[in-house]
């Protein structure tokens, strides 16, 4: 098949398992066709059957704010027609799918023919799609893409509540690891850069915003710090930084505190965690406790969203309500004080993420979805 695939470049789960997705299914034989304004964080390197074509988006006076949907739309369309793509997979509803769908209908005036899958990753839905300046246009796209998928029940759920389309049929396919680039290989971190050898190392890797509650995280790792030696090592950047920062101070941790800001790979850094920490309001799925416990790092995190059905609540991770900061530092208490404890999350974590996200399990997925959507089926 000839696939374009677009997404948000920069940092951030829809852009990696949209990338992802795109070296797997180049690996596997498709032409694939990366369209975005900027090059994906994650293509980095030449891979054969892969293409990425940059969106130009030209500033005229006229426009306070370029239309880059619009200038995406044209590309699509010239990409479709020149490439000969016989579907486009869009990743976050806005303002792809609505790109898509325009340009897929700019191919169908010339007589031709593509089909458009969406794929709903979180906030597009939860947040961004909510919101009553977009609640309307991203209902009508993803109710005129040929195929919808989600990454979770949970946000397979929340779309149906939110947009009132019973009508859409949303296939789940949820997010993957290739556990041979996400396994434990402390040998490659570099821990002595990040801590002493008696002090276990506590992570927590995110955009900063505020759905991820980082004050949170300051807070379990100083109930946990009060009986554990350890340092709380922070990737990744946004909003939210300084004020978790300033609550470092506030609770005299700030030396214990790195902040190592964006970094285009995580899985070497993982291998030398010995817990991760994801106390958010809300994730649709959570990648990053995913690229964790294949990594054979436990996880504490809060219940009640996509999370749950990514950890496994006391068997690979332990999940409590949202803000319950003393129920997540005494699990993690427990998990860094009990050597045999922490061995069997571990390993648990590692099986897990392998038995039912690896790559291979999951990409064939969508291989078969795509093929159900260009016989006629999909949404």
């Amino acid at each position: 098949m000839k696939i374009g695939i677009t997404c948000y470049p920069t940092f951030g789960g829809s852009g990696a398992v949209a990338t992802e997705l795109g070296l797997q299914l180049a690996d596997r034989g498709h032409e694939i066709h990366f369209i975005s304004y900027a090059q994906p964080f994650r293509l980095v390197h030449f891979h054969e059957g892969l293409f990425f074509h940059e969106v130009e988006v030209n500033r005229y006076p006229l426009f306070e704010y370029p239309p880059y949907s619009l200038a995406l739309a044209v590309s699509m369309h010239e990409i479709t027609r020149d490439h000969g793509l016989d579907l486009m997979h869009v990743h976050y509803a806005i303002p792809h799918a609505t790109a898509g769908w325009i340009a897929r209908e700019m191919v169908r005036d010339e007589g031709g023919e593509v089909k458009l899958v969406t794929t709903l990753h979180g906030t597009d839905i939860t947040l961004v799609g909510q919101d009553p300046s977009y609640w309307s246009i991203t209902k009508f796209s993803i109710e005129r893409s040929d195929g919808l998928t989600a990454v979770s029940e949970y946000l397979q759920r929340e779309t149906y509540d939110a947009f009132r389309c019973p009508e859409c049929a949303i296939r789940v396919i949820p997010n993957f690891i290739d556990p041979a680039i996400y396994q434990r290989r402390p040998e490659l971190c570099q821990r002595q850069a990040l801590a002493s050898d008696d002090e276990k190392i506590v992570m927590h890797i995110s955009n900063f915003r505020r759905v991820k509650r980082i004050e949170d995280v300051v807070r379990v790792f100083d109930r946990l710090a009060r009986t554990v030696p350890a340092r709380l090592v922070f990737v990744g950047d946004g909003p939210e930084r300084p004020a978790a920062a300033d609550l470092a101070r506030e609770l005299d941790r700030e030396d214990q505190v790195t902040f190592l800001g964006k970094l285009e790979t995580v899985a070497e850094l993982l291998s030398c965690a010995d817990l991760f920490l994801l106390p958010s309001e809300e994730e649709s799925f959570g990648l990053v406790a995913l690229e964790a416990m294949a990594c054979g790092v436990p996880v504490v995190g809060s219940a009640g969203s996509g999370l749950s059905e990514v950890v496994v609540d006391g068997l690979t991770g332990h999940l409590h309500p949202v803000g319950d900061v003393e129920a997540m530092a005494e699990s993690s208490v427990r998990l860094l004080t009990d050597p045999e404890h922490w061995a069997s999350f571990s390993l648990a974590g590692r099986e897990s993420a392998v038995e039912r996200f690896a790559a291979d399990r999951i990409v064939p997925m969508y291989e078969r979805y795509y093929e159900e959507v260009l016989a006629g089926g999909g949404s």
